[in-house]
């Protein structure tokens, strides 16, 4: 029987998939396919919002389809379904569900975290379920979270303790790959930077709860933008799972990424957003009409898998 911890599912389906490849669903309304929204707004007249939220779920659950032959895994990012209130958070519920019905690995890019009540409250919503009638129903039933470790220990229980009851996973921000994260996480804290004692908690954390890959329900965000500190960082939490974003627009290179594996060659998922799901709009792709834009999203995944296949292989 399969297990059911959250490390080796997500392993389980890279080594289907035979590709590290995390795709970022990162939808943007000024972005989508030519007549994509304005066809929603011709249908629900008068309620914007409406239009929005389906034209969001439209472009994404496309981009899934088009994906889910070729990775295992999915980051299905909160933010640009927020946007649109409340039919926007339908859609990103909606998107997870469709990502887990065709198989795949799906991570809430969230962020999420507070103080311990309000925390157990955010693990409930996108890990967990709530109690109606008498019935247990659930709300995102994300396969993982992206977690903001600020709150400290207190913070973070109630994210380890859901991803463990449900057999879903957390990952916790460490380094990651936006310019201006050193401000914070390059501080120095004795002597070594906020980022490496962070490491030492994500790991104090993360080693209690092994599956039978020998990683652990509890991964770390590190960014492809550093490759100095990913491999320092991979030394120094040997068996929690990297979700490596950076990697593509952000300008992270295939081989720079090559440091958050482990000597099997696992133990991360590489994100790419913006380079896959929007590469109809690539100078390649202009001569490709709108309504067939996942030839595009499905191209870009196949030279994607092939630059971490090519830098994979060398290392």
């Amino acid at each position: 029987m399969p297990s059911s911890h959250f490390a080796d599912r997500l392993i389980a389906a890279v080594e289907r998939a035979r590709t590290p490849l995390c795709v970022g669903i990162d939808p943007r309304l000024d972005q989508l396919p030519t007549g994509m929204l304005e066809r929603h707004i011709a249908a629900h007249p008068g309620e914007p919002l409406a239009a929005a939220g389906e034209a969001l779920y439209e472009f994404s659950s496309r981009v899934l389809e088009a994906v889910a032959g070729e990775v295992g895994v999915v980051k299905i990012q909160n933010a640009f379904f927020e946007q649109a209130g409340a039919p926007g958070l339908d859609a990103f519920c909606r998107t997870v569900r469709r990502a887990r019905e065709l198989g795949l690995i799906a991570i809430s890019d969230a962020k999420r975290a507070d103080i311990g009540s309000t925390s157990a409250g955010y693990a409930t919503a996108h890990l967990g379920a709530i109690s109606i009638g008498g019935a247990e129903v659930e709300v995102i039933a994300a396969d993982a979270l992206t977690v903001n470790p600020y709150f400290g220990s207190d913070g973070v229980a109630p994210f380890i303790e859901e991803a463990v009851r449900r057999g879903r996973g957390i990952f916790v921000l460490v380094k990651t790959s936006n310019p201006s994260s050193s401000e914070l996480q390059d501080l120095s804290c004795g002597s070594r930077p906020v980022y490496e004692r962070l490491a030492d908690r994500v790991w104090e954390w993360a080693r209690v709860h092994l599956g039978e890959s020998g990683y652990s329900a509890v991964g770390a965000v590190v960014g492809a933008t550093f490759p100095q500190e990913l491999a320092k960082l991979r030394a120094e939490m040997p068996g929690a799972i990297f979700l490596v974003p950076g990697f593509g627009a952000q300008g992270g290179k295939a081989e720079n990424t090559m440091a958050a594996f482990d000597e099997k060659r696992r133990g991360a998922v590489i994100n790419s957003s913006r380079e896959i799901i929007f590469a109809y709009r690539k100078p390649q792709h202009q001569g490709l009409p709108a309504q067939r834009f996942e030839e595009a999203v499905l191209s870009e995944c196949r030279s994607a898998k092939a630059k971490l296949a090519a830098a994979l292989a060398a290392r």
